[in-house]
């Protein structure tokens, strides 16, 4: 008997092929588990083990890192994470678009998209920490079922340092907001990130963001950006994002990138050559997610109305929700720019995107798949709980448009080294034991428009830090996530 099976494993995965998350091809191979660690790979027969999980005929992959969520409040009121670990996800990146829930007093005003954080949940926990290591300590003091790798807001700094949003910051607030950023990033913050499309962040000129940011230089911090435009000025805002990396010396992430209205469609074979040739130039990554639709605020601008909008959640009229917003109007035969004021404050989602685009973007070699769902509501976008085993089951299996080993890589191994996530990502010696087992003959995303918490199918078993954490469609109770950081 060798050193590695001297004494029981902890978790023995038998039987399985692998997909090891840095696109190598499969092969097949017993996973043996010891302290949350990958302790053992190949042929272990014999081999004792505490528990045995039979994963013949199955897939065994990295846990699926969701490189962009919304899931800040969630991992606290909801830590229990089935929307998420029963699609195989075991790390979150939390605080993106611009918005985190520290550093934020409680008491201050939280204008849309701020707001769109801890909607709904066990209030018990504060939707707000007024510093980032408060934040990151109540959740090692409660941790949650996933992993979580947090980020600040550019828009959330700039909520506690300004008393009106509607210009530039002064050289004095910019100095505060990177006091604050600086604090963030001693935490164990891992980056930070924009939303200079939304109203709360769109006065914020290059410059300013440039200078808050500043303290993430020669960190390895990452800068995350929902882009100022996705739509007729995509290009120059993908040229902005890449400036600001090159005055940061920064890795940027290129957040949920789309082309959005009809103006637009197929204007990825644009942004994507543009992204390729600024790849060679300097670090930089994207994102995306599987559908043609997508989710955020109830805009009151009637250019972004354009087209179908599915109200997701309504505060003030919940009995609206899963409703179109021009039957709305109808109903009460006013505008739909009128409706979406009365409907205040509101998700929702918008129809606004072509399938080519989603397919080209998706396809793209260094392309990370990451969910942006919104936690909370009954009719969140299907992409809450259905993005990676859609990416696999459909995408991949069906569609044909990449290998397996591709899509496992696209939601493991390629988001682990982005975010800079050491031992993380892969199935190898040494790594912490974030597992997947899935068929992959069955796995697919359940969840539609009309029904869209469904969970998926063929999720066979989801290990977190070496807990086995989800097992034939339930939760076993496990809570074994850890705080990430740069320097974990």
């Amino acid at each position: 008997m060798t050193d590695a099976t001297a004494r029981p494993f902890d978790l023995l995965i038998r039987g399985g092929t692998v997909i090891d998350g840095t696109r190598q091809p499969r092969f097949d191979a017993d996973v043996a588990i010891r302290d949350g660690m990958i302790a053992a790979i190949g042929d272990l027969s014999g081999a004792p083990a505490l528990v045995t999980l039979e994963a013949g005929g199955k897939i065994v992959a990295p846990g699926f890192i969701d490189s962009h969520t919304h899931d800040d409040h969630a991992v606290l009121s909801d830590p229990d994470m089935i929307f998420k670990i029963s699609q195989g996800v075991t790390t979150v990146v939390t605080g993106n678009c611009g918005i985190s829930l520290a550093p934020l007093k409680p008491e201050l005003p939280r204008p849309m998209p701020q707001s769109l954080l801890g909607q709904s949940g066990d209030e018990t926990f504060p939707r707000a920490f007024e510093h980032f290591s408060d934040y990151l300590d109540a959740l090692r003091r409660a941790p949650a079922s996933v992993n979580v790798a947090a980020m600040v807001g550019h828009t959330t700094l700039r909520l506690m340092t300004m008393d009106s949003l509607d210009r530039a910051a002064t050289s004095e607030e910019i100095a505060a907001m990177r006091g604050l950023l600086v604090e963030a990033l001693d935490a164990g913050a891992i980056g930070v990130s924009t939303g200079t499309y939304y109203p709360p962040a769109a006065m914020a000129p290059t410059e300013e963001v440039i200078e808050v940011c500043r303290p993430i230089t020669g960190t390895g911090a990452v800068y995350a950006t929902h882009m100022r435009d996705e739509a007729e000025g995509c290009v120059d805002s993908l040229n902005e994002s890449f400036e600001i990396g090159r005055a940061l010396n920064a890795p940027v992430v290129i957040s949920h990138h789309k082309l959005i209205g009809e103006a637009n469609f197929g204007k990825s074979a644009v942004t994507l050559p543009l992204i390729q040739a600024a790849m060679k130039c300097q670090c930089l990554a994207l994102d995306c997610y599987p559908y043609a639709a997508s989710s955020t605020m109830l805009h009151t601008d009637e250019v972004r109305l354009r087209g179908r909008v599915l109200i997701a959640e309504c505060e003030k009229h919940p009995e609206y929700v899963g409703r179109d917003l021009a039957d709305i109007a109808r109903e009460w035969q006013v505008s739909r720019l009128e409706a979406a004021r009365r409907l205040q404050p509101a998700s929702a989602i918008y129809f606004i995107m072509d399938e080519g685009d989603v397919r080209n973007i998706l396809a793209f070699e260094e392309t990370m798949v990451g969910s942006d769902g919104l936690p909370g509501g009954t009719k969140p976008h299907p992409r809450l709980w259905g993005t990676f085993p859609r990416v696999l089951g459909h995408y991949s299996r069906d569609v044909g448009l990449f290998p397996l080993e591709t899509a496992v890589w696209k939601m493991s191994g390629l988001t682990a080294k982005n975010y800079g996530l050491a031992n993380r990502g892969t199935l190898a010696l040494g790594q912490h034991a974030d597992v997947v087992v899935f068929d992959a003959a069955t796995v697919i995303d359940k969840a539609t428009y009309d029904t869209p918490t469904e969970q998926a199918e063929g999720i066979e078993a989801v290990i977190v830090n070496g807990a086995l954490t989800w097992h034939h469609g339930a939760h076993s109770g496990a809570r074994h996530g850890q705080v990430l950081t740069r320097k974990s």
